[in-house]
C-alpha cells in the first residue's frame, strides 16, 4: 500500500469550488481508499491505496465531481516527493514564513519554461525546478504579490496548487 498526499486546486469553505472536508472523507472511503485524513480546509488529503499517482489523481478527481460536484485539480505526491521538495528548497529556512511551494500538475511546454525563469520577479524570488516552483515573497503577504498561484498557471499554460511552508511541513509530519 502506498501512502499519497493529494493537494487540490482551489478549494475553498464557500463557492464555486466548495469541497467540505468530512464529505470528501466519506466520498474517497467509498472510492476504495483507506486512511483518508484531511489537512485544514483548502484542500489537502493523505490517503493509503494500492493505485499510483496518476491514478490517484483520476479517482479523486472524478469522485469528487460525481459526489461533491466540483471539479478541481487534483496532484498526487508521496511523502517522499515531498520530503525532496522541502529538500530542494533554495531558500535559507529561516525565512520560511515568506515561502511557498507550487506544484504544476503537468509538464509545461519548454518553449514557455524557457519564458517563465527569465521573467524578473523581484523583489520575490522564484525558482522552477522541475515540477514545483519554489516562491520566496518579499514580504509575509503572499496575497499581495501579483506572482501568485493564477500567475503561474496563465505563464505556464498548466494548472497548478500552492502550499505555504507551514502547511507543507504539517503534510510531511504527518505522513511520517
Amino acid at each position: 500500500m502506498n501512502i499519497f498526499v493529494v493537494l487540490l486546486r482551489g478549494v475553498m469553505p464557500r463557492g464555486k469550488n466548495k469541497v467540505p472536508m468530512a464529505d470528501l472523507r466519506v466520498a474517497l472511503t467509498e472510492a476504495g481508499f483507506v486512511d483518508v485524513q484531511t489537512y485544514i480546509q483548502s484542500g489537502n488529503v493523505i490517503v493509503t491505496t494500492d493505485l499510483n499517482a496518476l491514478e490517484v489523481e483520476r479517482l479523486v478527481h472524478d469522485t469528487i465531481v460525481q459526489k461533491i460536484g466540483a471539479d478541481v485539480t487534483v496532484v498526487a505526491k508521496t511523502p517522499a516527493q515531498l520530503q525532496q521538495t522541502l529538500k530542494d528548497c533554495p531558500f535559507p529556512f529561516e525565512l520560511c514564513a515568506r515561502m511557498y511551494f507550487t506544484w504544476l500538475a503537468s509538464k509545461p511546454a519548454s518553449s514557455l519554461i524557457e519564458e517563465f525563469v527569465n521573467i524578473g520577479f523581484a523583489p520575490n524570488e522564484i525558482k522552477l525546478e522541475g515540477d514545483v516552483i519554489y516562491a520566496l515573497y518579499a514580504s509575509d503577504e503572499h496575497s499581495n504579490s501579483k506572482f501568485n498561484n493564477n500567475y503561474f498557471e496563465r505563464k505556464l499554460k498548466v494548472s497548478a496548487t500552492t502550499r505555504n511552508f507551514n502547511t507543507l511541513s504539517r503534510l510531511i509530519e504527518r505522513t511520517s
